[in-house]
């Protein structure tokens, strides 16, 4: 038993004084993080079509954007593939900005 544990005794110095390889570190991601900007429109374009049933969404490009009067220019939403996202988008610039 005194020799088992000597042995394991060296292994374990031998594995600890030994330098494993080890992987390269990766790469800080340096890249700056892109936040969606809001648009600012002096009107909503006239080729896009208001959606019935919905207060500032309109159908632009087959796609969903709403616009919302902010001061004296019009904010556009990215765009959505449901006018209800659209409409939620508005309502929460409405309130952020205390517009109603």
């Amino acid at each position: 038993m005194g020799q088992f544990s000597a042995i394991i005794a060296k292994l374990f110095i031998n594995l600890v004084l030994i330098p494993l390889p080890m992987k390269p570190l990766r790469q800080p991601n340096t890249r700056p993080v892109l936040t969606y900007q809001p648009r600012v429109e002096p009107s909503p374009p006239s080729h896009a079509f208001r959606v019935d049933g919905f207060k500032d969404v309109w159908l632009l490009s087959n796609r969903y954007v709403a616009f919302v009067l902010v001061g004296n220019a019009f904010r556009q939403s990215p765009p959505f593939t449901l006018p209800e996202s659209a409409q939620r988008w508005a309502i929460q610039v409405r309130h952020e900005n205390e517009i109603y």
